[in-house]
């Protein structure tokens, strides 16, 4: 009997997010499950500790717990390369790859090849505070995929950024397509954009991409899997 693929997932010890949305978005894949391997990450800044946190070292071994699992594919579920550069995660990904055998991908690589596919006004909505938000935006626009519009909730502690309710995400969403922005990146892992991208991609005629999502996205295709077998989850699952 054939088994089914395994996908499987590097998470910020903080987040309460990803693991419930990713198993909501997939329960419609009976032959897919989904399998997470944790490290600490508590903050979201640009201090020493807050750079520290996404060392290599602690980053291979969720890697090496998730190998043990079999997994098919390993993905470094959270966004750190978007404001520490995409040449981390590349590196990243040749590290994990190279020490377990494993394809791997991660957000930050998945939203660039996501945004650099076709022509995007990209609004860039996050959690987090002034100095990481320009950051980020710096690393896009030398990427090849700058914001025409922004918000950010200056937030730093990773946990809290799982209680900002539906509503807000929503409002904030609108102002950005009010701004000119055809797409909305909710950036962020532990963001419940996910949940609410169908309703605001027929509200507003913009493409949603929540990281959540964006991170299963790519890990389905390296998995072999059609994407479009994610349905009511937006517009993004249709896209190869």
């Amino acid at each position: 009997m054939r088994r089914g693929a395994r996908l499987g997932m590097i998470t910020p010890s903080s987040n309460t997010v990803l693991e419930p949305l990713t198993a909501a978005m997939t329960a419609g894949i009976p032959d897919l499950s989904t399998h997470f391997s944790r490290f600490a990450v508590t903050e979201i800044s640009l201090s020493e500790h807050g750079v520290r946190q996404f060392n290599y070292d602690d980053m291979l071994r969720a890697a090496e717990l998730l190998a043990h699992a079999k997994v098919d594919t390993i993905a470094w579920n959270g966004t750190s390369a978007n404001w520490l550069g995409f040449d981390r995660d590349e590196h990243l990904c040749e590290l994990i790859t190279r020490e377990t055998g494993i394809v791997s991908t991660t957000t930050a690589l998945a939203y660039r090849e996501l945004l650099l596919s076709k022509p995007h006004t990209v609004g860039l909505l996050t959690p987090y505070r002034a100095d990481v938000q320009q950051r980020i935006l710096q690393n896009w626009a030398a990427a090849g995929f700058p914001c025409v519009a922004e918000r950010h909730l200056d937030l730093q502690d990773n946990f809290s950024f799982a209680e900002i309710d539906k509503d807000r995400i929503s409002s904030i969403a609108r102002e950005l397509v009010s701004a000119g922005c055809d797409s909305i990146a909710i950036l962020c892992t532990n963001m419940r954009g996910a949940p609410i991208a169908t309703a605001l991609e027929a509200e507003l005629s913009c493409t949603i991409y929540d990281s959540v999502a964006v991170t299963l996205w790519k890990s389905l295709l390296l998995a072999g899997i059609d994407p479009a077998r994610v349905t009511n989850w937006g517009r993004l699952f249709q896209t190869k």
